[in-house]
């Protein structure tokens, strides 16, 4: 039996632990997670973190990261779910007709997905917040109000097929309910 794939949605400066904690429990879970970016290449991936004494966000590089399917490339058909990871990424790659796309795709057929810190961005300006409750990080608090969504300060958001988090810090909170969706999701998809 092959593994359900699940899709994680990553661009130039995507947040290093908003990637590799749900990337690597995914697996442990048993589905094959499938890194997917505006091309597939190697992408840097940064770490984020407000510095005692900071007002700001300071970012420094983290690991690589191998896209392996371009958001061109995807069928939506052939994934269980999705991750909108966060970082600076998500502010760029958004407007990609492809990711768009994708992204309606996860909304309409009420597959599990989840979404980090600045991830919202994705699916804010996909239109499919609309009327949804969602954590995210608070500086992201007006780009899904704006888009029709509700902030919620919470680490750990679910609403429907739809599960949030604010940010890394978040991880160990929203990652395990999702990871439950996709579950059930594929034994309503195998039997």
């Amino acid at each position: 039996m092959t593994q359900p794939k699940v899709l994680i949605i990553i661009g130039d400066a995507t947040e290093t632990l908003d990637t590799l904690y749900p990337y690597y429990r995914l697996i442990e879970a048993g589905f094959k997670p499938v890194v997917a970016a505006p091309e597939k290449r190697l992408y840097q991936l940064v770490m984020h973190e407000v510095k005692p004494g900071w007002t700001i966000t300071k970012e420094w590089e983290g690991y690589t990261l191998q896209a392996d399917v371009a958001f061109s490339e995807i069928d939506p058909d052939d994934y269980l779910g999705i991750l909108f990871s966060g970082g600076r990424a998500p502010e760029y790659i958004r407007y990609d007709e492809d990711l768009v796309r994708v992204t309606k795709h996860f909304f309409e057929h009420n597959k599990p997905v989840a979404s980090v810190c600045h991830g919202v961005e994705i699916p804010a300006y996909a239109d499919c917040v609309r009327g949804r409750r969602m954590a995210t990080v608070p500086k992201c608090k007006f780009d899904l109000e704006v888009c029709g969504g509700t902030f919620v300060n919470e680490p750990c958001v679910i609403d429907g097929n739809l599960v949030s988090g604010r940010t890394f810090h978040d991880n160990g909170h929203y990652v395990g309910p999702w990871i439950d969706l996709l579950e059930k999701a594929n034994r309503s998809v195998t039997v």
